[in-house]
């Protein structure tokens, strides 16, 4: 795990994860977030907590069996990666916007 920063006001910083969603996910939880009035950001902490501790809750009440996958979360699941399957066959692409070449101007020479 990296190390912790530290703020201005030198308290420590909370750590950070990176989560890559798709796009589709990602519009859900923005309108959630906003439904909320709540940032992406917090909206996520928030159900990702809610998601630990329900997983927690069904863990300690059938400790010999995995607990059930919600109703279309494999498929969910399968169809998320088989989206990133193709792009990885698919090689990378190119950021929407950024120019295709970049062309460098030499400077004209000098006399």
């Amino acid at each position: 795990m990296p190390t912790r920063q530290t703020s201005s006001s030198g308290k420590p910083k909370s750590p950070r994860i990176q989560v890559v969603l798709p796009e589709e996910l990602c519009a859900r939880l923005a309108a959630l977030a906003e439904s909320e009035s709540r940032t992406v950001s917090n909206m996520a902490k928030v159900l990702i907590q809610q998601g630990v501790e329900r997983f927690e809750r069904q863990r300690a009440a059938e400790p010999s069996q995995a607990a059930p996958a919600p109703a279309g979360a494999a498929e969910a699941t399968d169809r998320f990666r088989r989206e990133l399957e193709q792009q990885e066959r698919g090689g990378t692409r190119r950021l929407r916007g950024a120019p295709r070449r970049l062309r460098l101007r030499q400077p004209p020479p000098s006399r």
